[in-house]
């Protein structure tokens, strides 16, 4: 299953950033044809051979610094805890210990579980997948908001699929709202199960080192 998109709420919009970065790219570029002209000029002023294609030049262009400046700040410059900070967004990518509590109905025996979380993210797109020995689950929808009093809130609606061995089990969706501690290394939260499967519960998450 492929990363999706995800909401960022109370963060810097991704419209502002594509701004930023259209405007740097425009300085850079603009600055890479001036260095390769002046080095033309002092070529000929040595007599020295400096024929430059159009095809050449447009390598340079503004479209194409765009082009990889979004690719690293997509994939790695907004991790920088710095950027991360000014955008108000986690860096929840990799390995999550799981532990859960399920619970049927007021009065009933509550069920522990145990599972592991895989978060893919990069900076507009995101996974997020709940390993059980019954079953697993994908994140289909998401959004993360920075909150106030400390940390950051994670929401997310996934789709689970138990193992072709749990005949008891219903292929069910769900809901889950996850507070991220500040430093961004643990997380609880509760979720609610629907569509196949009328249970809810606690999650507490522990990040992997």
């Amino acid at each position: 299953m492929r990363s999706h998109e995800y909401v960022l709420l109370d963060g810097v919009s991704r419209a502002m950033i594509g701004r930023y970065l259209g405007t740097v790219a425009a300085m850079i570029s603009a600055g890479l044809v001036y260095l390769i002209l002046r080095a033309i000029d002092l070529a000929e002023q040595y007599g020295l051979p400096a024929h430059l294609t159009p095809s050449v030049m447009s390598l340079v262009g503004a479209g194409t610094v765009y082009f990889v400046l979004y690719w690293l700040f997509n994939r790695s410059l907004w991790r920088l805890p710095l950027i991360g900070r000014a955008l108000k967004i986690p860096d929840l990518q990799g390995q999550w210990i799981c532990d859960g509590t399920s619970f049927h109905a007021p009065g009933a025996d509550a069920q522990r579980w145990t599972g592991e979380i895989s978060i893919a993210q990069s900076w507009d797109r995101l996974r997020i997948r709940l390993k059980t020995d019954q079953s697993g689950s994908d994140s289909v929808v998401a959004a993360l908001m920075h909150d106030e009093a400390g940390g950051f809130r994670l929401f997310y609606t996934y789709r689970n699929d138990p193992r072709i061995d749990q005949h008891e089990l219903r292929h069910h969706m769900g809901f889950c709202d996850m507070l991220i501690s500040e430093d961004q290394k643990s997380a609880a939260g509760e979720y609610f199960n629907g569509r196949g499967r009328s249970t809810f519960g606690q999650m507490e998450w522990r990040r992997r080192e």
